[in-house]
């Protein structure tokens, strides 16, 4: 009897007290292309959770990568990442065109572009993605300017991202 509390309280227990617990982050690559004068960005965040966010904020039924995929789930895409996500180049806002995006696995890769560069100093990330359903949320946001690269990782309560070339 002695040795069956001891094997629970020992081996079992332990094991109860131990919950699964998921990751919340997304990465941002940011990269200045000086031969076509453009900023060309990735972002790739976890398929369940841009899903979630996007059927509670606009109370719709993506249903990603199934058969009752909307059709137009760009214009959805599109609207949310022009919500959460802002750019400043040089302290002056400027708007991304929404490329497209692709799945992979379980990972949905977003393109946008920022056109019209012809240099830069300072590139300023407001990036709020996912944070307002995921409180844990973190988004890595990596900048290259030519062979300078630097990271920031971004949460809820500091959502910006200062990259300084001079």
């Amino acid at each position: 009897m002695k040795f069956k509390k001891t094997f629970l309280l020992l081996f079992i227990i332990p094991f109860l007290s131990f919950t699964a617990h998921k990751n919340y982050l997304s990465l941002t690559q940011i990269n200045y292309k000086s031969e076509s004068k453009s900023i060309q960005i990735v972002i790739n965040v976890f398929m369940d959770d841009i899903e979630t966010a996007l059927n509670s904020d606009y109370k719709i039924n993506l249903q990603l990568t199934t058969k009752n995929e909307f059709k137009n789930n760009d214009s959805y895409f599109k609207r949310y990442l022009k919500e959460k996500i802002h750019f400043k180049v040089d302290n002056i806002p400027k708007e991304f065109k929404y490329i497209g995006k692709e799945y992979d696995g379980d990972l949905v890769y977003f393109y946008l572009e920022i056109e019209n560069i012809n240099q830069l100093k300072t590139i300023d990330l407001t990036n709020n993605i996912l944070t307002k359903h995921f409180p844990e949320q973190q988004n890595l946001t990596k900048c290259k300017l030519g062979d300078k690269h630097k990271s920031i990782l971004l949460t809820k309560k500091e959502n910006l991202a200062k990259f300084k070339y001079e």
